[in-house]
């Protein structure tokens, strides 16, 4: 009995361990981090990375973020008392767009206070997600592909083809003007400029350039990212809204 006792408290702690790997395996995180304190704050930290895949199954070789995983996240995020902030760490070149603006509007409704910190690339529909944030950062090597939308696959040539695109456009470029301090004007004039991409439309801002623009808050890193977490869950109101 006494074997069969340490036999079983053996497998029930490697069964933890064995969730935490596949956690890892398929969501790219394991389960949030738990304060050692009552004093401490516990930050969730949600990595979006390689290309976020919509309703298309992208081939095995690339790396992707689904946005099915990441949508359950933010929900169960919102839900849990424990966690007191969320991190978001961008690292994509942009994917599905109805995917990335409905990973972008959920951060956008959370109550949670949320931080999003652009590292190598927040190219394309990535740059909404970096907004939807309460306050965003960029490190200072990190670029950002500001371009017109794109479609892949069989093109339809009629004219309600080109409404649809409109449509689509105007989505995300309204969505990025309303929660940051780009202009308008600005935001268009990047998105279709030339001669700044190789056989394309658009424009590449690097760290700085981004804060200028008025794109992203402030140029920093993990550290800065964690203080201001902890600037906004200290507020009486909650909520984030640093500018």
């Amino acid at each position: 009995m006494l074997e069969q006792y340490e036999q079983e408290t053996q497998d029930e702690a490697v069964e933890p361990e064995e969730n935490a790997i596949k956690s890892i395996k398929e969501l790219g995180q394991i389960t949030a981090p738990q304060a050692p304190d009552a004093e401490a704050q516990p930050f969730h930290c949600l990595s979006i990375i390689g290309q976020i895949e919509g309703h298309m199954v992208l081939p095995p070789r690339n790396k992707t973020t689904k946005y099915e995983h990441v949508i359950p996240q933010l929900v169960a995020i919102e839900q849990n008392p424990k966690i007191k902030g969320l991190l978001v760490v961008l690292n994509t070149v942009g994917g599905d767009i109805e995917a990335g603006l409905a990973i972008a509007e959920m951060l956008k409704t959370m109550e949670t206070p949320t931080v999003s910190l652009v590292l190598g690339g927040g190219h394309s529909i990535g740059a909404p997600i970096a907004v939807a944030a309460d306050y965003s950062l960029i490190s200072e090597t990190a670029t950002m592909t500001i371009h017109p939308i794109r479609l892949s696959g069989l093109v339809i040539g009629v004219p309600q083809t080109y409404e649809y695109l409109d449509k689509m456009q105007d989505r995300v470029i309204r969505f990025i003007v309303q929660h940051s301090r780009i202009r308008k004007e600005v935001l268009r004039d990047m998105m279709f400029r030339t001669g700044e991409l190789v056989r394309d439309v658009g424009t590449v801002l690097v760290g700085e350039e981004a804060v200028r623009a008025g794109l992203i808050n402030e140029v920093g890193g993990l550290a800065t990212a964690l203080s201001r977490l902890s600037q906004m869950t200290k507020r009486p109101e909650g909520g984030g809204g640093l500018q």
